[in-house]
């Protein structure tokens, strides 16, 4: 954990009261619209609903499993109209919450309400992401600064991985009458940098000349085993005998004698791997899968506004969202530091472009990472979002599908103790979900039965709290077939020997959710 003692933190008007405000948002459960849904039981969610409180319903399910997490959100450029509504109870920051941010440019409290918004949002996000996760947050110069100190204190400082650079349009800005601004920032981050692995970016174009040879290894190039810039050394310079039998000795490069690169028992130690020819030795390099990731994302491959644009409108048939971002730049990021059973999270989903890499990326690499969106506008959630990657499914053939979700009632409090009026359906649809990470369709509750998946059988006794026993008699209802049966309750009457024969799993059922 950062020294927070000696680290300066960012304050403004508000703060105290969002601070901790993530721990008082309540746990709600997440409803399924089929009608809006693309195929059963899948486990890529895209969710409509306020961020802040969908953050909150997934921490159940999803506490440090996050292994990536792209947002874009609003810039607070002054020209947007966005709404957060928060119900913070603070006389403080109902002055600023609940209120278009920005507008006009005399609005000296926007920075306020914009870092009043995100600080509980990046709390949620920080608890979701895994330990070995990173998280990368776009945004423009109206709030890197104010979002980097910001990130410095919840993801901590020393976590910080890189400030990239996008370049997000080609010319352009002749009737600009300052600098003509080019490029976004996406500031990258780490739960903990010890555990986090970055990729190599396998989609950089290396020269082919730099390699022209090939072996049982692959392409390669040479490299002269002597160097002038080395600093000298006696040790280093020495007579290599050749295979056949000629001896070479470091050049004379520049008027200056050159030295080897390798010392002694390293040449003897990887005698086979030197190659001698034109009367000097070299080593090889061969071509690498890919090379370290650079933080300034200038090349045509990372996309443009415009590409991200065109894509869109290939799908959708119009302009209909402004400013989405390409595909190419976030299959990159997801590249750089996920595996293929990654789960994505996006919770300022927007057009739906996180889902679209998600799943171009398993197209290509037969993948099986799953993406989690958050949508909370209305108008886009449905017919943008859900809308985009239902119709990017058919056109570009992907095998996959995903569960439009919207947020229900409440099921755990602020404290994480289940509400007292839940009912039967309440906890069958958590239990469920809690399990399988898809959503249970009603019609496939029958009696204690809640349904199947994956062979199987999940079943709940709920009629009131802390009264509710697996017993013999129990065993009367369940099917007799070699499905595994899961079996919810609070007490279990049935012995070892008779659980197994009936093939019973028996779980406690869960009254209270983990607080951190």
């Amino acid at each position: 954990m950062s020294p927070i003692g000696i680290m300066p933190l960012l304050t403004w008007i508000g703060k105290e009261a969002v601070v901790n405000h993530d721990k008082q948002v309540p746990f709600r459960l997440l409803k399924k619209i089929k009608a809006a849904s693309v195929g059963e039981n899948s486990q890529n969610l895209i969710i409509h609903g306020d961020n802040l409180e969908a953050l909150k319903a997934l921490m159940p399910y999803y506490q440090g499993k996050i292994k990536c997490i792209y947002i874009d959100p609003p810039y607070n450029t002054g020209n947007e109209g966005w709404i957060y509504n928060d119900k913070v109870n603070s006389p403080k920051i109902k002055k600023w919450l609940g209120k278009v941010v920005g507008g006009e440019a005399e609005d000296l409290c926007r920075h306020d309400k914009w870092l009043s918004m995100m600080y509980p949002r990046l709390r949620l996000l920080r608890e979701l992401l895994s330990e070995d996760g990173a998280i990368f947050v776009s945004i423009g110069d109206d709030e890197q600064a104010q979002l980097k100190l910001l990130m410095d204190e919840i993801f901590y400082e020393e976590n910080h991985l890189a400030n990239l650079i996008w370049k997000k349009k080609q010319g352009g800005g002749n009737d600009s009458t300052n600098f003509v601004v080019e490029h976004e920032y996406i500031l990258a981050y780490s739960k903990d940098l010890e555990l986090f692995h970055l990729n190599l970016d396998s989609g950089h174009v290396l020269d082919d000349a730099l390699y022209p040879f090939k072996d049982e290894q692959g392409e390669y190039g040479l490299v002269t085993l002597d160097k002038s810039s080395i600093r000298q050394s006696e040790s280093l310079i020495f007579d290599i005998k050749g295979p056949d039998g000629t001896i070479y000795k470091p050049r004379i490069i520049k008027g200056k004698r050159s030295c080897w690169r390798w010392g002694k028992d390293k040449v003897k130690e990887d005698y086979k791997k030197l190659v001698f020819k034109n009367g000097k030795v070299y080593t090889k390099y061969h071509r690498p899968e890919g090379v370290a990731p650079k933080t300034l994302l200038v090349d045509t491959r990372f996309g443009r506004t415009e590409t991200g644009k065109e894509k869109l409108v290939s799908i959708m048939g119009d302009n209909i969202f402004s400013y989405p971002k390409p595909v190419e730049l976030i299959s990159h990021l997801l590249n750089i530091s996920c595996d293929k059973d990654s789960i994505i999270l996006d919770s300022f989903a927007g057009s739906g472009t996180t889902a679209h890499a998600v799943l171009d990326l398993n197209k290509a690499d037969n993948g099986n990472r799953k993406f989690i969106l958050i949508e909370m506008e209305d108008k886009v959630a449905k017919d943008i979002t859900a809308e985009r990657i239902k119709r990017a499914i058919k056109k570009f053939e992907y095998q996959s599908d995903f569960e439009f979700c919207e947020l229900d009632k409440p099921l755990f409090n602020e404290e994480g103790k289940i509400e007292e009026e839940c009912t039967f359906e309440q906890l069958a649809q958590y239990i469920y979900f809690t399990e399988t990470q898809t959503n249970l369709d009603k019609k496939q509750i029958k009696g204690n039965f809640l349904s199947n998946l994956n062979e199987t059988d999940y079943y709940l006794i709920y009629k009131e709290r802390d009264k509710n026993v697996l017993t013999k008699s129990f065993l009367k209802s369940i099917k007799r077939d070699d499905n595994k049966k899961v079996v919810y309750a609070d007490r279990c009457l049935i012995d070892e020997e008779n659980l197994e024969k009936h093939n019973i799993q028996f779980k406690q059922i869960p009254y209270e959710v983990r607080i951190y």
